[in-house]
């Protein structure tokens, strides 16, 4: 393994271990580049959950390095305290019934709403990206 790949996995590793709530993802929250990304954001937006977002686009040593850390090979991924909760599939169905919420320690809505679309209103907190 190059020492190029060490600093990308331990940032990865860093990066997660500095943010409670942080989502590997294509594109932005603002912006996100596939269907998998938006119905993520959406469902931690539509939660009000502060998170961090990291862009695995720009270098495509990300996504290795993650999917070897994490031993998820697809993403978006999702991790919370530490810990891959999972992908987009997991995740909108934690939405739905009630246990991302609990995982976050946020409110579940009072009515839950598939996730398509991103909500309007939560903003996540940034992160910069230093993976690149």
């Amino acid at each position: 393994m190059s020492e190029q790949s060490n600093q990308i996995r331990d940032a990865i590793a860093q990066a997660i271990g500095e943010n409670p709530v942080i989502l590997f993802m294509k594109g932005s929250p603002d912006a996100p580049a596939c269907g998998f990304s938006a119905r993520t954001v959406a469902a931690l937006q539509a939660l009000g959950a502060p998170f961090a977002a990291v862009d695995i686009l720009p270098d495509p040593r990300i996504r290795q390095e993650l999917s070897a850390l994490s031993q998820w090979p697809t993403i978006p991924q999702l991790f919370v305290n530490g810990e891959l909760v999972g992908g987009c599939d997991i995740v909108t169905e934690m939405y739905e019934s009630g246990e991302l919420a609990e995982v976050l320690g946020v409110e579940q809505p009072t009515a839950t709403e598939p996730v398509e679309q991103p909500a309007v209103g939560a903003r996540p907190m940034g992160i910069e990206n230093r993976l690149s």
